[in-house]
């Protein structure tokens, strides 16, 4: 199976499958002398590993990542960065009952018609369990954003449960660690937990929408045409499982508005261009201008549900299936560490990018 690897210069290659013995990165292009250590990494993994509530699925992985390679005495050596995680939790018996139906909305289908081979256990490498590996490396990737681009902050958060949005009027930054669904709202945070657990006890699912912001990114990131920053970061959050929808700033919405509405007008502020709004989500002709970078994605409900649903065997034979095992609920909640980890990715290759063609900005305003 090819295309297993992302990025240019700061190039990240993810492997393993849901149930095997271990999974992992390798990751290429991380400039020498960032400090790091597995606990730095360890941070970023424990906010997406598995049965920390009732409302994600209930295995029991500890997540524990190993630096095999890469980093000598605390820090990166320049080469190949090494990511394991082992795999200690997997109940494959789970899935003996379905290894020969297809699941409906899930990939199993696809990926049988593709490669003719059929790893049920957990849905092999199409498992959301392979987003362990991207989050390492985004551990790894923040660590590197800090020593170039210290100011940088990444931050995700959900915005939409099903048919259940936020008040933008009540956001706040405290409350997204506060909560279980990383909800920058109290009280839709508290609403939530109802709704997502009838779902949970009705042994459904429900998608969400989540957003990830980076604020403090430097202006002239990204290149026109083929390499935009948004081009990159759209691929990268349609990368993540179950993601069906991505957008940038205004998004969809932009499509609504009129040109007056929707341009950003600008003014000259005493550190340099400043703007009256945001409607662009921190990135013109493919390059950030400087101001917060707003990316959004609509994740879809969790295929294995406990409902019946018709489906046909590999043998063409017309069937109903049921899904057992530990699934969640809502997998957007668990997707939150995901897509900050794929921002910090692709924002950290593009200040390798920009650093290894232009240096420091050429143009100056004021």
């Amino acid at each position: 199976m090819s295309m297993n690897s992302f990025g240019h210069l700061f190039r990240v290659t993810t492997w393993g499958e849901s149930h095997g013995a271990a999974l992992g990165a390798t990751v290429d292009g991380c400039p020498p002398g960032v400090p790091i250590d597995e606990a730095m990494i360890q941070h970023w993994l424990d906010r997406r590993k598995p049965g920390q509530n009732k409302y994600t699925t209930q295995r029991r992985e500890a997540d524990e990542v190993k630096i095999l390679s890469g980093v000598f005495e605390g820090q990166t050596t320049g080469t190949p960065v090494q990511l394991m995680i082992e795999n200690t939790d997997q109940r494959s018996k789970d899935y003996g009952d379905i290894k020969d139906k297809f699941r409906p909305g899930h990939a199993d289908i696809t990926y049988f018609q593709k490669y003719g081979i059929r790893d049920y256990r957990g849905g092999g490498r199409s498992s959301a369990r392979e987003t362990a590996a991207r989050v390492a490396a985004g551990g790894l990737a923040r660590e590197a954003i800090r020593a170039l681009a210290p100011n940088v902050q990444i931050t995700g958060y959900m915005v939409q449960m099903g048919p259940n949005r936020i008040d933008r009027a009540r956001f706040d930054w405290a409350q997204i660690e506060q909560n279980p669904f990383w909800v920058p709202d109290a009280q839709a945070a508290a609403d939530w937990a109802d709704y997502l657990d009838g779902l949970r006890k009705s042994g459904s699912s429900v998608g969400a929408v989540i957003e990830v912001v980076a604020r403090g990114v430097p202006a002239g990131l990204g290149a026109p045409v083929y390499g935009k920053l948004d081009t990159d970061l759209a691929a990268a959050m349609m990368s993540i499982n179950a993601v069906k929808g991505v957008e940038i700033g205004e998004g969809m919405a932009a499509a609504e508005l009129t040109g007056e509405a929707n341009a950003d007008e600008i003014f000259m502020g005493q550190n340099g261009p400043q703007y009256s709004s945001n409607h662009a989500g921190g990135i013109l002709g493919g390059i950030s201008t400087g101001q917060d970078i707003v990316v959004r994605f609509a994740v879809k409900p969790t295929s294995s549900i406990l409902t019946t649903r018709k489906t046909i065997t590999k043998s063409g034979e017309e069937t109903e299936i049921i899904t057992k095992g530990r699934h969640d609920p809502c997998v957007g909640i668990r997707a939150v560490p995901v897509g900050e980890a794929m921002m910090a990715c692709v924002i950290l290759d593009h200040l390798l990018l920009h650093r290894g063609q232009i240096g420091t900005n050429r143009g100056h305003i004021g």
